[in-house]
């Protein structure tokens, strides 16, 4: 795809999510791989809903900022999935409230953060992990996704957010709306004691779609 495509689609994929309260105000940020190797990534204190093509913030393949604004206080976070995830070609984070509140439960799962509800949160998603409280934009961010050794594609950093990795941008979109659509079934039945998938129903969904799950 061409870059100029390229930034055309964040700014559209962005807004999608802006308009639909997937994300609020200046929160989230989102990333992906140029044809060059390079990245383009959202500007520090912007609105996904006003993302502007030519101002997203323009890396060369070395990770030198070579033009555009400022990038998000969360670029190790962002660096640490491309550097220990070869397939990785774009990383989305946002601040999406259902997600949120589930990392905020007593009985979260920290190795498999997301009930097995539905199966496209396993096909899309893998097993996600869910982090421990960090300060926005503390590097130490990066550090915790980097100790995952590239081993997880979604991760959840609890009382802030969701953050995924996919091949494209379009997929890290996708895959993040599935993050937000599961926790939120959760939080939905969560007094009801729903029936969940079996473990031969998930492993039978991970063996026919390839999907990546870390044991």
């Amino acid at each position: 795809m061409k870059e100029s495509e390229l930034r055309e689609l964040i700014c559209t994929l962005a807004k999608s999510m802006f308009d639909r309260g997937l994300t609020s105000g200046s929160s989230g940020n989102i990333s992906a791989r140029t044809e060059d190797g390079g990245l383009l990534v959202s500007p520090t204190g912007t609105s996904f809903g006003r993302l502007d093509p030519g101002r997203l913030s323009r890396f060369d393949n070395k990770g030198n900022l070579i033009n555009g604004d400022k990038p998000t206080k969360e670029i190790s976070l962002h660096s640490a999935f491309y550097d220990t995830r070869s397939t990785a070609g774009a990383v989305v984070h946002l601040h999406s409230c259902h997600s949120v509140a589930l990392s905020m439960m007593p009985d979260a799962n920290e190795d498999d953060f997301l009930p097995p509800l539905t199966p496209y949160g396993i096909m899309k998603l893998g097993k996600v992990k869910l982090l421990p409280y960090f300060r926005p934009g503390d590097p130490a961010m990066g550090e915790a996704v980097r100790g995952l050794a590239g081993k997880r594609s979604a991760i959840m950093l609890a009382n802030h957010g969701p953050v995924v990795a996919a091949k494209d941008v379009e997929a890290a979109c996708f895959a993040i709306e599935e993050l937000e659509d599961t926790a939120r079934l959760a939080m939905l039945m969560q007094s009801f004691n729903p029936r969940m998938l079996s473990n031969d129903q998930v492993k039978d969904l991970i063996t026919t779609f390839d999907v990546e799950w870390d044991v």
